[in-house]
């Protein structure tokens, strides 16, 4: 499923913790690694060329390391805007999978994803597997299949999630937590009615339960939760261990917003563990 993928690298001592957690991308299925910096040419102008040449020697180490994590590797340096090429680099390479680092928020709680990821968020095709950047807890030993979470909506983007959630059964997940979660906001104008939203959301669990045991030996949980969508989804991941979240980026929401901008993109800013992002490709 994931058999070439492409790493977004800035070529820092930061990206170096994306590198060490690649190791996590053999269970499912990687091969082939695509390791792409870019220069963003408003940046450079004239100096481009001086600068690729400065660079060649710190990307040639990074591609050594991962050779010897067993994976075959291919390195470009692009010259434009680095969102641009990125997603054009995995598509012209065919990559399975974008990985990108994040580096989440900061004790003021500013919020540093920002730049390229969200960009390549916001214009993707393709999914994009966010690593978080934590100095002080690197991510050096990542088991991508012991525990996924996969929070849903039931909307159209939720649905192309699960597919790839199959998939990462079929590669040999062990555990999957499927996660919906009631609206706070929702709920506050139709609480009468929250036992028969939950009956009938615990039935669409239940059935995408029985997908997932059809399709590989796996562990299936199912849990219906009322409350702040992200806040939970948080919650989650921090208390039961989790180790991959799978879900939409962009989903149907009260008011129709794009998750993006809200429940997927807060995940991303707050989780501690890797998150794959599937967009809706129509």
């Amino acid at each position: 499923m994931f058999k070439r993928v492409l790493f977004g690298s800035d070529l820092s001592p930061a990206s170096e913790q994306i590198i060490n957690a690649a190791v996590g991308l053999h269970r499912l299925g990687t091969e082939e690694i695509v390791l792409v910096h870019c220069l963003n040419i408003r940046d450079v102008g004239t100096l481009a060329e001086t600068l690729i040449n400065l660079l060649q020697p710190e990307l040639k180490r990074q591609v050594e390391k991962l050779q010897q994590l067993g994976f075959a590797v291919k390195s470009e340096i692009r010259l434009g805007l680095p969102a641009v090429e990125i997603n054009r680099a995995a598509q012209d390479n065919d990559c399975a999978v974008i990985v990108l680092g994040s580096h989440g928020y900061n004790l003021s709680k500013d919020i540093l994803l920002g730049g390229v990821a969200t960009a390549v968020l916001h214009t993707a095709t393709r999914p994009v597997l966010i690593i978080k950047i934590t100095p002080a807890a690197p991510l050096t030993a990542w088991n991508s299949l012991a525990d996924i979470l996969y929070p849903t909506d039931f909307s159209d983007n939720a649905e192309a999630a699960f597919a790839y959630l199959k998939k990462i059964v079929r590669a040999g997940a062990e555990k999957v937590t499927l996660l919906h979660i009631q609206d706070q906001i929702i709920g506050k104008h139709l609480k009468d009615r929250l036992a028969e939203f939950n009956r009938i959301d615990e039935q669409r669990l239940l059935r995408l339960r029985d997908e997932l045991l059809s399709t590989g030996r796996v562990l299936v949980n199912i849990e219906v939760r009322f409350g702040l969508v992200a806040q939970e989804i948080i919650n989650q991941i921090k208390s039961a261990g989790v180790s991959m979240v799978v879900m939409g980026t962009q989903g149907r929401g009260h008011i129709g917003e794009m998750f993006l901008g809200s429940v997927s993109n807060k995940v991303v800013r707050y989780s501690p563990v890797p998150v794959l992002l599937v967009p809706l490709v129509k």
